[in-house]
């Protein structure tokens, strides 16, 4: 795919490379440190949904702040090398309306603690979030119950496939994880017995997150997904029979069909995680989420359980807390500074977007920065 006009790039980041070679012996690519910084400055009022376009401001050379980095002419490499990976894997075909998905999207956002934008490709086209809202629904949850919520639901990896019920009945109905499923399901069912409607306040909680006011969910896509629920209603029921879910197997499925059809782009995602990267205070608004303390152990989580069945070779090739969703999107946090997202449809056999991970696991390299 060719550059847009007006790109920045770095000095040392060759447009014609082949990123994958950094896997090969020899010096990775690095962002020049005299390199100026391009920023997208989208005020809050006046964002819409519309394709990225050329950077439109050079900020300070300072090199003491993260901004900094030349993240803009990262994103522009990375949209250029990753076409050969576009459409490689499979949309989760097992939910119709997801099946309609173009395969080819890409679209790449981060955003910084002072609400700097860089972004290519679809990063403004809506998309299902799927799984990415499990990590927000966890985060209400947690505010309602605290630490109690962990006698419900575990903090560890399953090892096994997202919609596994083979773990269920070896631990009495407790899930792993939150991020699975089945722990998803939990969650819900804590909303549930809060909220008259457990999908509005999430959506509610995540415009609030996200500064955008025309968030909601798809209702093509919660029917659709509504209409292919019989695992997750096995599990549903299965947990119900241990005494772990409390509301109605149809009161959860319901809403947690609805939750999964949540709609957003890659900026509005970048966004919405950042009160992950600042201690659990939302930059933009100063509304604190959660505690310092339940906020790192949130990212830990991500590390851990965030993309299914390859947390492990996740980290060891990206290093971030991140969270996938079968709709093709994950959202990834860098402590202190960013949110990130990345959106492209195709999914690998784990569920996570294929295009996706290698996007993420370039993006570390080529600026280097990760937790590790």
């Amino acid at each position: 795919m060719p550059e847009r006009s007006g790109g920045a790039h770095a000095a040392d980041i060759n447009p014609n490379a082949d990123i994958g070679a950094m896997d090969r012996p020899g010096k990775p690519a690095r962002v020049s440190s005299t390199t100026s910084t391009y920023v997208w400055r989208i005020a809050h009022s006046t964002m819409g949904r519309q394709q990225c376009a050329a950077p439109i401001e050079s900020r300070s050379r300072d090199l003491r702040r993260p901004a900094a980095m030349d993240y803009q002419a990262i994103l522009h490499k990375i949209q250029h090398d990753i076409t050969p990976w576009l459409g490689k894997g499979r949309v989760a075909d097992y939910i119709p309306e997801l099946a309609k998905v173009d395969p080819l999207h890409f679209g790449m956002a981060i955003v910084t603690l002072r609400d700097e934008v860089f972004c290519v490709g679809d990063a403004w086209v809506p998309f299902s979030i799927q799984s990415i809202s499990k990590l927000f629904a966890c985060t209400l949850a947690f505010q309602l119950q605290g630490d109690a919520l962990w006698q419900r639901v575990g903090r560890e990896p399953s090892g096994n496939a997202f919609n596994s019920l083979v773990q269920l009945e070896h631990e009495n109905g407790v899930p792993r994880n939150p991020f699975i499923n089945a722990g998803a399901l939990v969650v819900t069912d804590v909303l549930c017995r809060r909220f008259v409607q457990a999908e509005t306040a999430l959506v509610q909680f995540m415009r609030r997150l996200a500064g955008r006011s025309d968030i909601d969910y798809s209702a093509n896509v919660a029917e659709s997904e509504l209409a292919h629920s019989d695992r997750n209603r096995a599990m549903a029921h299965f947990m119900k029979s241990f005494g772990n879910l409390q509301m109605s197997v149809d009161t959860v499925i319901d809403a947690y069909c609805r939750q999964c059809a949540i709609e957003m782009n890659c900026v509005d995602l970048a966004r919405a995680v950042l009160f992950l990267a600042n201690g659990g205070v939302v930059p933009h608004s100063g509304e604190r989420v959660l505690g310092a303390s339940p906020a790192k152990r949130l990212s830990a989580l991500m590390l851990t359980c965030g993309t299914y069945d390859a947390a492990g070779d996740f980290v060891y090739h990206v290093g971030l807390p991140a969270k996938s969703g079968v709709g093709g999107g994950i959202v990834a946090v860098l402590p202190g500074e960013l949110g990130i997202c990345v959106w492209s449809p195709a999914l690998d056999a784990n569920g996570n977007s294929l295009a996706g991970m290698q996007a993420l696991e370039w993006l570390t390299t080529l600026s280097g920065r990760s937790i590790f």
